[in-house]
C-alpha cells in the first residue's frame, strides 16, 4: 500500500503557466499545498493503473476460476442466498 504520511517536504522548482500562477496568487491559494494534493492524487491513480495492468492476467484468471467454480465458501453463507454462489449457470 502506498504510504506518504509524515514524509518531509522537499524544495523543488516547477515551471507553471504565468497567468494561472498570477490568478492563483490573487486568489490566495497555497501553491505548495495545492500542487502537493493534486500530485498525490495523480501518483495514486497512476500507481493503481500500473498495478492493475501488471496484475491483469492474475485478476482475469481469478475471475475465470470464480465464474467456473463459484466462491470458495459460498455454501456456508447464511446471508444473501439470493445473490447465488458466483457460478455462471
Amino acid at each position: 500500500m502506498l504510504r506518504f504520511d509524515n514524509a518531509p517536504k522537499k524544495a523543488t522548482n516547477l515551471s507553471l503557466n504565468s497567468k494561472v500562477l498570477e490568478v492563483a496568487r490573487e486568489l490566495g491559494m497555497n501553491l505548495s499545498q495545492t500542487v502537493d494534493a493534486l500530485l498525490l492524487e495523480e501518483v495514486k491513480r497512476r500507481y493503481w493503473d500500473k498495478w492493475n495492468e501488471d496484475n491483469k492476467e492474475a485478476i482475469a484468471a481469478y475471475n475465470a476460476r470464480i465464474a467456473r467454480e463459484g466462491l470458495p465458501l459460498a455454501r456456508y453463507r447464511t446471508f444473501a442466498r439470493s445473490l447465488g454462489d458466483g457460478k455462471k449457470s
